[in-house]
C-alpha cells in the first residue's frame, strides 16, 4: 500500500528537479558563451587558439559532469524506496 506524500516529500522533489534544471541551463549557457568566445575571436581577427584549449577541455568535461549529474537525479526521483 502507497502512504501518501507530505508537503515535505513534495517540496524535496520539485527542490532536486529544479536544481536538476538549472544545472542543464547553467552547462548549456557556459557551452554558448565558450562558441561566443571563439567567434569574436575570430571575428575580431584575433587567434582563436585560447578559445579553442578552454572549449576543448571545459565543453567535454561540463557535458560529463552534466551527465552524472542528471543520472544521480534522475536515479533519486525515480527510484525513491518507501521508508
Amino acid at each position: 500500500m502507497e502512504r501518501e506524500r507530505s508537503d515535505w516529500d513534495r517540496m524535496v522533489k520539485n527542490l532536486q528537479w529544479a536544481i536538476a534544471g538549472v544545472f542543464v541551463l547553467f552547462v548549456g549557457g557556459l557551452i554558448i558563451w565558450i562558441i561566443h568566445l571563439i567567434r569574436t575571436a575570430w571575428w575580431l581577427g584575433d587567434v582563436p587558439s585560447a578559445s579553442i584549449g578552454i572549449s576543448l577541455v571545459a565543453i567535454p568535461v561540463f557535458l560529463v559532469l552534466l551527465g552524472v549529474v542528471l543520472y544521480v537525479f534522475w536515479g533519486l526521483l525515480t527510484h525513491q524506496r518507501e521508508e
